[in-house]
């Protein structure tokens, strides 16, 4: 039995694709890869494929990390290449290394997540830089928004690690954002944008790291 640690970056292409229908992909790529995949034991075997954090729809990212389980010893440059044969457009394998089977799971591992957010500019930079600082000097921000199953209220101060700005290209300005992921709470960049007293919705969401326990 074989552990592997993949990371891969997901473009535009498929950035609306749904979490479920991107765990096919994965499925049939690995099957049409031609390697091992393990499946679990019991009454409805399902493949042994987890990832660390699902990703909204409409966000990019370079820093998705998954751990799949071959039935045997695959060299993980040969896992790279025989699966970015069959992987669309959109989808690329960029690392994978072996991880101990008896590892905690990926997803209990996770512990922060950053993002690079681009913004249509509603203020001066210094105003958007003064912005981020109030918000970071508070200890706490009640928020809520409203879910399917009702109204959620949550202390939003509590998922934010740390906002800074990036650069400015006009019209737009680049964020980052380090935000919580973890049992007790995820930071969404959405939130945040709108924390920060921003009416427009931003012009893009992408993932740049994800950081483990």
């Amino acid at each position: 039995m074989q552990r592997l640690r993949l990371k891969f970056g997901r473009s535009h292409e498929l950035k609306f694709i749904s979490h479920l229908d991107l765990m096919r992909l994965w499925e049939r790529a690995i099957r049409r890869a031609g390697l091992p995949l393990a499946y679990s034991e019991g009454f409805s075997p399902h493949p042994r494929i987890s990832l660390a954090a699902p990703l909204s729809l409409g966000v990019t990212s370079e820093a998705e990390l998954m751990d799949i389980y071959l039935t045997r010893w695959i060299s993980p440059q040969n896992v790279i290449i025989a699966l970015n044969q069959q992987l669309p457009e959109g989808v690329e394998v960029l690392e994978a290394r072996p991880v101990g089977l008896n590892v905690a799971s990926l997803q209990s591992q996770v512990r922060f997540v950053e993002y690079k957010v681009e913004m249509e500019m509603e203020e001066a930079i210094e105003d958007v830089k003064s912005v981020i600082q109030s918000l970071l000097s508070v200890e706490e921000l009640q928020w809520q928004h409203e879910r399917d199953t009702g109204i959620r209220r949550y202390d939003l101060r509590a998922l934010i690690d740390e906002v800074w700005f990036i650069e400015h290209t006009d019209p737009a300005c680049l964020l980052g954002m380090r935000l919580r992921c973890d049992s007790k709470g995820t930071g969404r960049p959405e939130q945040v944008i709108k924390a920060l007293g921003f009416s427009r919705r931003p012009i893009s969401i992408h993932r740049t790291k994800l950081i483990l326990n």
